[in-house]
């Protein structure tokens, strides 16, 4: 998925988008939640845990 469509999904901009990708803002809880629905996995899984 490109980071448009990403942004757009979490209904923000592609530059906010990059930050969280980059690691420089973190997630709230409740849009991990939704993401890793989104993807059929586990937050664990998002979070490099598993």
């Amino acid at each position: 998925m490109k980071q448009r469509e990403m942004a757009e999904l979490l209904d923000c901009t592609v530059q906010h988008y990059q930050r969280i990708e980059y690691g420089k803002i973190n997630l709230p809880s409740t849009t991990l939640i939704f993401l890793a629905d989104y993807f059929g996995v586990t937050t664990d899984y998002l979070l490099g845990r598993e």
